[in-house]
């Protein structure tokens, strides 16, 4: 016999993801365990030059603070500048071979959340030069990453209770198979993602406010998959490509504008024309969703 919880769909799958997101979001960012004593902030800067490394497999590990990530000069493998808290954090910075492992890591039972501006922060440039398997995991962050110019071949960001910025500003010369976006209660924004190259985007959301721009250069077809627990999603869609469009969600709004219904999906006007199309599987739930057209252009400017 088959439970409720065993009932096909994913709104039951969805509504338990919200839920655990919504705790989460209750936990404001910038907020940790009292502790009497003073807070000793240290600043450090860390660098290193490019060598024979030919590839890269990068961890960035970042708990709490303030995060940005851009492209490094030209012969540079990594500059990273820590503002941190040396009775919570200690800074990370492992390099071996074609593994990098950079960030800060907690240190002993204490794990301080400063507010404002006692927050702690990190600034890090990875090289434009070799390709590059990223990983992130952030935390409660207020974090802004561009990622143009970077040779990416892999792509997994990870983040908390979080206000997130991303950026794909150039386009990336390697092919990807797979992007990851994996959002918590998030305020989360990304532009240019079109310019990952990549055959695959996933992006799986708890409780957030997520904004989805794919205009960009685009390179090939991709599958666009995004999993909403409980929020608002915007999509900004670039004119000219081939829009697919699946939904399937539990008390959810869907704004179709510019897609015609054909069958159980909405496809763009000129979809069968299009030099490259992109499928766009959405799974949603107590939210809405909301298309908006634009031109590569206009992708930073607003919408038409």
């Amino acid at each position: 016999m088959t439970t409720a919880a065993e009932r096909p769909g994913s709104e039951i799958r969805t509504m338990h993801r919200g839920l655990a997101g919504l705790a989460l979001a209750l936990l404001p960012i910038g907020l940790g365990t009292a502790n009497a004593r003073g807070q000793e902030w240290r600043t450090v800067a860390m660098s290193r030059q490019l060598q024979d490394e030919r590839s890269l497999d990068v961890e960035v590990r970042y708990a709490a603070g303030r995060f940005g990530l851009a492209p490094a000069e030209p012969g540079t493998l990594y500059r990273m500048h820590l503002r941190y808290d040396e009775d919570a954090l200690a800074p990370v910075a492992r390099h071996s071979g074609s593994r990098l492992v950079l960030g800060a890591e907690a240190v002993g039972s204490r794990m301080r959340l400063a507010e404002g501006e006692t927050a702690g922060e990190i600034r890090l440039e990875l090289t434009p030069d070799v390709p590059i398997d990223l990983d992130l995991d952030l935390g409660a962050v207020k974090a802004e990453i561009d990622l143009g110019s970077l040779r990416l071949t892999g792509l997994d960001i990870e983040t908390g209770a979080s206000q997130t910025g991303l950026e794909v500003s150039e386009p990336n010369t390697e092919a990807m198979a797979e992007a990851r976006l994996r959002v918590g209660a998030a305020q989360f924004t990304a532009r240019g993602l079109g310019n990952l190259n990549a055959s695959r985007i996933e992006v799986d959301a708890g409780v957030a406010d997520l904004e989805l721009d794919l205009t960009g250069e685009w390179r090939q077809d991709a599958t666009v998959t995004v999993d909403v627990g409980f929020g608002a999603l915007t999509l900004r869609l670039p004119r000219g490509i081939g829009v697919r469009l699946s939904h399937d969600g539990f008390l959810t709004s869907l704004d179709s504008e510019g897609l015609v219904k054909r069958g159980d999906a909405y496809y763009s006007l000129d979809y069968e024309e299009a030099e490259y199309q992109v499928h766009l599987d959405v799974d949603a739930a107590f939210g809405r969703i909301r298309i908006v057209w634009v031109a590569d252009s206009e992708a930073g400017d607003g919408e038409r």
